[in-house]
């Protein structure tokens, strides 16, 4: 059940943004296992002006650049898999958005199970549940 936060600079075509998170959505059930159903993405668009790597404007560098923050249960992804998300969106956002800035972040939060759920119930209450099944 991950959530993916995505902020774009410059702001994509429509279009972009929308198979931005459908590809964010098949590179998190394929590379992290996550249950595509279950996964939600938000975009967000920053003006270039906005926008400051090393103190300079985004506006003033010919790139453009993202920050994704994605959530996801901790201890369910190993670090070879969260090493091989973070190449593959990279590459894959470059691909549909141009040349990234290097400095293109992409994050991966690992929370504990009992401090977030969906539906009204954790992801601990989940497991626990499944288990006495």
């Amino acid at each position: 059940m991950p959530y993916l936060s995505v902020k774009l600079c410059p702001p994509p075509a429509p279009e972009a943004a929308e198979q931005l998170a459908l590809a964010l959505t098949k590179l998190t059930a394929g590379i992290l296992n996550k249950k595509p159903k279950l996964t939600s993405v938000t975009v967000e668009h920053i003006p270039s002006s906005l926008w400051f790597i090393g103190g300079k404007p985004l506006a003033l560098q010919s790139t453009a650049t993202l920050y994704l923050d994605i959530k996801v249960t901790e201890g369910t992804n190993t670090k070879d898999e969260k090493a091989a998300y973070i190449k593959a969106v990279f590459s894959m956002a470059e691909s549909l958005l141009g040349r990234l800035h290097p400095t293109s972040y992409i994050v991966v939060h690992e929370v504990r199970a009992d401090a977030w759920g969906y539906g009204g119930a954790t992801q601990e209450f989940r497991y626990i549940a499944g288990k006495a099944l």
